[in-house]
């Protein structure tokens, strides 16, 4: 049995991620950890876990992680995740971050996005992005991996084999995304307070969200090819999901019908990434570790409409996937 651990187990991406173990055949949890004063049981934190999983919320200790856990998944905000993974990391362990902390490829960048020091900068631009789609040989290897951001896997995962095959131009990608407000996490905010966001739609962040530098910067990383694009979010009145849509300009010789059967082949064997003929909605995916993909013609556009759970397939989905990658058992097992 893998042994596996949670630093910050009291989030929703937390909660989805205990639920996905609990169902894991080969996994046992031995550590859930958060700033309490005294243990706590799991239950007390999350009632839907009440009589589903017997184990108390206690203090982090990284000598206890070193000898009770194999792997742990980091659930930490960004800038304070650094610290955690590299001594867990240094003690032998295999993480899987969920925080920003080691996304993008420099420092430099890091401080300019999210204007905070960072703990570990000797791995910035050596740990592996969570996306097995296109990373798994090196996740395969990794004792570090960045869970990916849940608006980027929205937006990479359609964009990067078709900059690749230079199926689209790449200097006006537009991205326009709406989430849900479970996107914001848990602790409160006063724009995702329901009597703020209920009957209402908003933009927000508009040219400042730190998901468009990980979008451009994983693309090129995957492809060698920059792209520029324009990322806009959206908060929607719902709990879970996020719908993008992202408007391209198709290369010359290129069409709606060649678009989508660049995407068809490339994921062809994945279980995750489907690529749809009829419009996908939020619904078709919740609760699922699944992308699903459509594209239509607009004009001298094409239009990718690409929907995912963002607490599964942005988040915790992604991440049980990146530990069965890592331990090298069935990639969809607990998916």
């Amino acid at each position: 049995m893998i042994r596996a651990g949670i630093v910050g187990a009291t989030g929703y991406t937390a909660l989805e991620l205990i639920l996905i173990l609990l169902r894991h055949p080969q996994v046992e949890m031995t550590r859930l950890t958060s700033r309490v004063d005294d243990p706590t049981p799991v239950a007390a934190v999350h009632p839907v876990l009440r009589e589903r999983l017997d184990l108390m919320v206690t203090r982090y200790d990284p000598e206890d992680f070193r000898q009770h856990v194999d792997v742990a998944f980091c659930c930490l905000p960004h800038a304070a995740s650094s610290p955690v993974v590299r001594e867990l990391a240094d003690r032998g362990l295999r993480v899987i971050d969920f925080s920003a902390d080691y996304r993008l490829d420099t420092l430099a960048d890091f401080q300019a996005i999210y204007a905070a020091e960072h703990a570990d900068p000797e791995r910035l631009g050596n740990v592996p992005y969570g996306l097995p789609e296109l990373f798994r040989n090196s996740i395969a290897e990794a004792k570090v991996v960045a869970n990916p951001g849940c608006f980027p896997t929205s937006a990479i995962l359609p964009l990067a084999p078709l900059v690749r095959d230079g199926m689209i131009e790449t200097g006006d990608i537009v991205i326009d995304s709406k989430t849900g407000v479970s996107g914001g996490g848990r602790t409160p905010k006063a724009a995702f307070h329901f009597p703020e966001c209920n009957e209402s739609v908003a933009a927000y962040a508009v040219g400042t969200h730190r998901h468009g530098p990980e979008i451009n910067q994983i693309v090129r990383r995957w492809s060698g090819i920059e792209i520029e694009s324009v990322f806009v979010p959206h908060l929607i009145p719902m709990t879970r999901g996020i719908l993008s849509t992202i408007y391209v300009h198709p290369a010359p010789n290129a069409s709606a019908d060649r678009i989508a059967e660049c995407l068809a082949d490339f994921y062809r064997e994945s279980r995750f990434a489907r690529i749809t003929d009829s419009l996908p909605a939020t619904r078709d995916v919740s609760g699922t570790n699944c992308c699903d993909i459509a594209i239509r013609p607009l004009g001298r556009r094409i239009a990718i409409i690409s929907t995912i759970d963002n607490l599964v397939k942005g988040a915790s989905g992604a991440a049980v996937q990146n530990m069965n990658v890592m331990f090298g058992i069935e990639e969809t097992l607990a998916l």
